[in-house]
Formats: C-alpha cells, structure tokens, sequence
C-alpha cells in the first residue's frame, strides 16, 4: 500500500505533519479530511533507496526541468487541494512553494500569473507542451467545461503513474542485454588485442596446420591491433547517424517498421501501442473531448508512425462520418478482436468503457511480454557471450594438441 507524506493545518493555525498509508491519494485526502482542518500538502512518499537516487537525480539536473515524477506528484497534490476547496490560483502558488526545482518552480508561479490575468488552467498548461501531453491538455480542458476538474486530475495521475511504470518495465527489459553486449564487446575486444598477439609468436611459420578458426581469429587480431582507433570512430558515427537518420521522416519511418517486425521484441511493441493508443481515445472519449480531437491526440502519442497513420485515417473517416470499426477494418495494426470490440462498442454507445478494457487487457499482455522477453534472453545472451568466449578458447587450443601431435608422430 502507498505512503503519503502529508501537512495539515488544524482549526487552531497549528500545522501537523506526518505520513499515512491508503490505497490512494483520493483515500489518503479522505482520511485527513475526517481529522479535521486544511490539507496543506499530501505527495507520495519514497523510501530511502529511491529517495537517494532522487536526491542524487535533482542534484545533477538542478537548472532541468520536471521529471516524470515530479508532475505526477504535482498532479496528485493539486487534485487534492482543488477537492477540498481550495482556490486553483492558491494551490498551484503553494505547491509551488514547496517544490525544489527550481525551473519547475519558476514554471509554476508563471502559470499562477496567468490564471490570475484571466487564461484557464489548460491554456496556461499549454504553454508548456514539453511538459504537459497534448492528453493532459485536453483532459483538462473537457473537464473545466464539465465542472469535474479535481476527478479528471486524479485520473490524470492513474494515467502518469502507469506510464510510469510501463516505462519503467521496458527500461528494465533493455538493461540486461545492453550490459552483457557491452561486457561481450569488451572481452572480445581485451582478448584479440591483449591475449591472441601473444601466441602470435608461437603459431608463426606454422600457418599450414593451423584450424581456420586460429587463422580468421589471428588475422582479426593482426588488424586490431592496428587499427584499433577506427573502432571507436565507427561506433560514434554509427550512433550519430541512428540519432540523426531517427530524426528524419523516412528514418523513422524505417525504424518504426523494424520495430513492428523485430522477432524478438514486436509482440511486446505491438502491445505497447495498442495498449497506449486505446487507453488514451478511451480517456479521452470518456473525459468528453470531442472526437476529431481525441483521435489526433491519440495518433500524436501513439509512439509509432504507423499507428499514427493508422489514427489520422481515422480522424479523416469519422469527420466524413464512418464509424471507426469500418476505417480499420482491413488494417493489420490491429488484431480482427480489437476491432470488433470497437463496433460493438460504438453500437452499444460505451465506446470509451470499452477501449479503456481492451487497453487494459493489452496492459497485461504487455507485462506478460516483458516477462517472456526477459526470462528467454537471459539464457540466450549466456549462451551467447560463453559461444564467444568458447570460441575464441578453441581457436587458441586446438592448434596447440595439433602441433603436439605432429611434434609426438
């Protein structure tokens, strides 16, 4: 169960301040509200490990803006107050107060500034796109003409939490094999420059009863030893054009294909944009934003461009009037299932309750993916590093009782 770290002032001025487990922020806010007195502050507690780690993160990105957990917990802490009646302009100015970032900080009291000249919490938000998604945005923009601002905020936080976590899950996903390429890559590199020169000596004048594996290996070894440099030169070029061939529309066209077709990881990608492209229509649908706007956020956010295509096809059917079954019903984006729970969705007229199920049922097709994912590669990448390993061993080994048997014959 989550703990809160919470300020509360009593009837008397006096401020108490404390921690307190609920299953929620609403539930934590509810408790305090039965104590008595003004909730001053309520933010998710962290324990000692993680609250290291962020300390040592804040420190490193002083002058940066907010992270991820920041807003959350600046989205956490304003439903709480706008709940229990606190005006919006002397929220935002107290959570502003209490915050140690100081762009955020500064960030904040600027967005005061304009709601006190008259501008509305979402187009003081929207002034800040890096910060708050085009979701965000419009969620609470449908709930300030609604009148259930402090309800969508808290739906708001549900949603920043997951995507938290599911960020998280696939940050996860990726260490382990990027650690043991890069431990791969390193012993390989330490053996042919540092072990195999030394037997080069030794296996000289003998190339004609050396195995091929010594032969390629010792030749290898030859050019690195030589041209080490251009190793490195080559890796920084290759990451340099990754990071600014992903930046055109054609590269990251092509590197969103590959990642719909990858083996190793499509199903759990697949998932992903399935899962965020559907919770997101679903919220915003059932947040009342209007159509044509929630399918363009949605295919903005969608994390992949085939599936933003796919959002913008349509956006442009349901403005000419077709329902969304019939605009996806031959695309291969979407399983036959999906789009068939979305007809009967739009038949029924609970099309929101009904993307927001599916999208979480692919939430657990996702975590099932990840754990597959993770379960399968750390084998495979054992195996992988002991294949190089024992290959290399071989090559040097082999030559060596071939030489003792031509020396004992």
């Amino acid at each position: 169960m989550p703990t809160y770290r919470y300020e509360l002032q009593q009837e008397a001025g006096d401020l108490m301040a404390g921690q307190l487990a609920a299953e929620s922020a609403a539930a934590a806010a509810e408790a305090l509200r039965e104590r008595g007195g003004r909730i001053v502050r309520l933010v998710p507690f962290q324990s000692n490990e993680i609250g290291l780690m962020h300390r040592v993160w804040k420190i490193l990105n002083a002058g940066s803006g907010p992270t991820k957990r920041e807003i959350l917990d600046f989205t956490t802490q304003l439903a709480v107050m706008i709940r229990a009646g606190i005006s919006l302009r002397v929220a935002i100015d107290g959570i502003a107060s209490n915050i140690e970032n100081k762009a955020f900080k500064e960030i904040l009291r600027s967005m005061k500034e304009d709601i006190e000249a008259g501008c509305t919490f979402s187009d003081a938000i929207a002034q800040y796109p890096k910060l708050f998604s085009p979701l965000y945005i419009n969620m609470v923009r449908a709930s300030e003409l609604s009148g259930s601002f402090g309800h969508m905020l808290d739906r708001i936080a549900k949603i920043i939490t997951r995507q938290i976590e599911t960020r998280k899950m696939m940050i996860g996903a990726s260490i382990y094999p990027a650690v043991i390429g890069g431990l791969a890559t390193v012993v390989t590199i330490f053996l042919l420059t540092f072990v195999l020169p030394r037997f080069a000596g030794v296996f000289a004048g003998k190339e004609s009863v050396l195995p091929w594996p010594t032969l390629f290996l010792m030749g290898l070894s030859a050019w690195m030893v030589l041209y080490w440099w251009t190793i490195p030169i080559t890796l920084t070029m290759a990451v340099i054009g990754v990071i600014f061939g992903g930046r055109t529309k054609r590269g990251l066209q092509l590197i969103d294909t590959l990642k719909l077709h990858f083996p190793v990881v499509r199903k759990m990608l697949r998932a992903l944009y399935i899962n965020r492209s559907l919770q997101t229509l679903g919220e915003l649908i059932n947040a009342g934003v209007p159509m044509l706007s929630a399918l363009e956020v949605t295919g903005d956010i969608s994390g992949n461009q085939h599936y933003k295509k796919l959002w913008y096809e349509v956006r442009k059917g349901a403005r000419e009037g077709d329902r969304i079954a019939k605009t996806v019903e031959s695309t291969k984006l979407l399983p036959k299932p999906v789009i068939q729970m979305v007809g009967a969705g739009e038949e029924s007229g609970r099309l929101g309750d009904v993307l927001q199920e599916v999208a979480e049922y692919y939430d657990r097709v996702l975590r099932d993916a990840v754990k597959t994912f993770t379960s399968l590669l750390e084998p495979a990448m054992i195996v992988f590093m002991g294949g190089i390993v024992g290959f290399i061993a071989m090559a040097i080994i082999l030559p060596i009782f071939k030489m003792s048997a031509v020396v004992s014959g």
